[in-house]
């Protein structure tokens, strides 16, 4: 129980590696701040899974791809639970096109999700730390995808390549208030909008293929930011970690 008496606030955790993040992060013992997007139907059997493990938990529907819904989600997120010692940051939105044709404004939405967002939840809650005089941990969710070109994601490539590099340098500029800013770099993820974008047979086959044998799941992803944020990652910040079951080496 390494987060006992810790609250953290994980965002897109109605289902996927948001979900894994959070579930995870209750069974080391923290109690929750969850949020989704705004009509969620994912986010109430997330929190019913958490307060199944024994902790607290508090849902919070929210547009966070703006600065207004983030600011709106951290001030109920304190006013209900008190101060947050811990952010998971998990907002994105992907659409695969091929570059000649992909749609602008799409592309906006994209690095919105992916990136901006990603900034206006750490500043918020950093600025929260720094006043409640909290030594903090900040976990985004990155991908292998910020540093591999994969075709028809020229927006979601570019956001998770910027979220890496705006990470560090936040690292570096909170290092002076003792609150620890990393990355996680999650490779292929069974999650439900795998299952939309492949084939139950497509998914199968090609999970077999990588160095493990198999899709990562999502408390793989929740289990590494459940370490970042433990007191046994006191000394590690501005790192990202690869947690992808060998995909950036799979066709060496």
């Amino acid at each position: 129980m390494k987060l006992q008496n810790q609250t953290a606030l994980v965002t897109g955790a109605g289902r996927g590696i948001g979900q894994g993040c959070a579930l995870e992060l209750a069974r080391a013992g923290a109690d929750l701040v969850i949020n989704d997007r705004p009509e969620s139907p994912d986010l109430a059997a997330t929190a019913d899974a958490i307060r199944a493990l024994g902790r607290n938990c508090i849902e919070i529907e929210a547009d966070i791809f703006g600065r207004g819904g983030c600011e709106d989600l951290i001030n109920r997120a304190v006013g209900q639970a008190g101060p947050i010692g811990i952010l998971v940051s998990n907002p994105a939105f992907g659409r695969r096109c091929e570059f000649l044709d992909y749609d602008p404004d799409v592309f906006d939405h994209v690095i919105q999700g992916t990136l901006v967002s990603g900034f206006h939840m750490s500043q918020l809650v950093a600025r929260h730390m720094v006043q409640e005089g909290i030594r903090g941990k900040i976990v985004f969710i990155s991908s292998v995808q910020a540093l591999m070109p994969y075709r028809r994601s020229v927006a979601y490539n570019a956001g998770k390549a910027g979220l890496n590099h705006m990470a560090r340098t936040i690292a570096v500029e909170l290092t002076a208030h003792r609150i620890n800013v990393n990355v996680i770099e999650p490779g292929w993820i069974d999650t439900p909008g795998e299952h939309i974008a492949f084939s139950e047979e497509e998914i199968e086959r090609e999970g077999q293929k990588l160095p493990l044998g198999r899709l990562g799941q999502p408390e793989d992803i929740g289990k590494a930011a459940a370490f970042l944020c433990s007191g046994d990652a006191d000394y590690i910040t501005g790192e990202i970690l690869r947690v992808d079951g060998g995909f950036w080496f799979k066709d060496c």
